[in-house]
């Protein structure tokens, strides 16, 4: 494994205020991610592991202490730097794919590379690569609405992975799906321990959690080992 580190929490705290009312959601979280770990985070339902996502994501600002993706404080990032530098070093999958349903999905997948600047026809031919990669060959000019849950989660997944992250955040990816595709999901997400993107992965199941490399409960607004 790289040693180099993916990304690093230190000291984050996020709390929310209404009024006169304070809530705390996360206190003093410290996490680090080497270039390649694959780590679970469970956690019960209002334990704040969505919050904790979207702090590591950028797309949300800490109370306290700081974020680092590649080895940059997202906090010292532009809006517009810290856009650019997710497109390069994040790649993120939700519950539900959001991909954008008007276009095929090598158009879905070739979307982060051409946002980065690259030619329309490289990032397509990258994008037919990594929907290959996924098993997904014979779906190259589907639509959203084409697919199947599985299919479409595969292709949420090939989009994240195609500018070749530091690290890929998953949202409970398979929490969607019926057994089957989360089956299918579960396969493609254990190919992957290969890859040098990191990975962070919150789930409720209990199966994807034990395919990574480590698990960490978040309660009580802070991370621990179970």
């Amino acid at each position: 494994m790289n040693d180099s580190v993916a990304l690093r929490c230190t000291n984050v705290s996020k709390r929310y205020d209404d009024g006169d009312t304070s809530v705390d959601v996360l206190r003093g979280v410290d996490f680090q991610l080497q270039a390649g770990e694959k780590v679970a985070i469970v956690g019960a339902s209002g334990s704040g592991k969505s919050t904790l996502l979207n702090l590591l994501a950028g797309l949300d600002t800490v109370t306290e202490g700081q974020v680092e993706l590649a080895g940059s404080d997202l906090a010292d990032l532009s809006e517009k730097a810290c856009a650019r530098w997710r497109n390069r070093h994040l790649g993120f999958v939700y519950q539900f794919h959001h991909l954008l349903p008007e276009f095929t999905a090598l158009e879905n997948v070739a979307m982060p590379q051409l946002i980065a600047g690259v030619s329309r026809a490289e990032a397509l031919e990258e994008a037919s690569a990594m929907l290959n990669a996924v098993g997904l060959t014979t779906r190259l000019r589907h639509r959203p609405g084409q697919l199947s849950g599985g299919e479409r989660q595969r292709v949420a997944i090939a989009r994240s992975l195609i500018n070749r992250p530091s690290c890929v955040l998953m949202d409970e990816p398979t929490g969607n799906l019926d057994p089957v595709a989360a089956r299918q999901v579960l396969e493609l997400i254990d190919t992957l321990r290969e890859s040098q993107s990191a990975f962070v992965i919150v789930t409720h199941d209990s199966l994807v959690a034990e395919h990574m490399q480590r698990v960490l409960r978040l309660e009580n607004g802070q991370l621990q080992d179970p």
